[in-house]
């Protein structure tokens, strides 16, 4: 069995997380100031960062789809297994329904959608409450959560690297080779 992953593989996952940890940063950051020009600027950057991150992550999907799921290359039990497999199915979930959330939460509050000032979709439209309220409880709701599993994530990758020795980060850094 190749235990390598494909350039694109790697590519594709460390453009996701650092552009969600970036995007979920600046998100956080945005909230503890005050109402003023530099809140503007933060909620502009966390804006088009998301929406690039919708679009990075809708490939990732796709290629994830073609090349399949990444198989493990340590030795899981059954429990080991259903829970890795469920924190790589949140994330890639939470990369999705983040920028989904978050663009229907500005278009459904009448902003439309720019990124880097650059009109994606047009704003002035009609307002709609009830998505943006839906909207609105995923994208805040789910940050805790989001938080936990990324924790989780990157906790698991850092034990199979440094406590098993059974090269799992140095496999998605390209330096993996069985």
């Amino acid at each position: 069995m190749n235990t390598n992953l494909s350039k694109m593989t790697i590519l594709l996952h460390w453009l996701t997380g650092l552009t969600f940890i970036l995007v979920l940063c600046l998100g956080l950051y945005f909230d503890y100031l005050p109402k003023g020009p530099e809140k503007g600027e933060i909620i502009g950057l966390h804006k088009s960062f998301g929406a690039i991150l919708f679009v990075v992550a809708l490939i990732r999907l796709c290629w994830r789809f073609k090349e399949g799921s990444i198989t493990s290359i340590a030795k899981l039990t059954r429990m080991q297994s259903i829970l890795a497999t469920s924190i790589h199915h949140l994330l890639l979930l939470a990369t999705m329904l983040m920028p989904i959330s978050g663009i229907t939460m500005s278009i459904s509050g009448g902003r439309g959608l720019s990124v880097f000032g650059q009109d994606i979709v047009a704003g002035g439209g009609d307002k709609i409450e009830w998505l943006g309220s839906i909207s609105h409880t995923i994208h805040t709701g789910a940050v805790n959560v989001i938080l936990l599993i990324l924790f989780l994530h990157v906790a698991g990758a850092v034990k199979h690297q440094f406590i098993d020795k059974d090269g799992t980060i140095s496999r998605m850094l390209g330096n993996f080779h069985k």
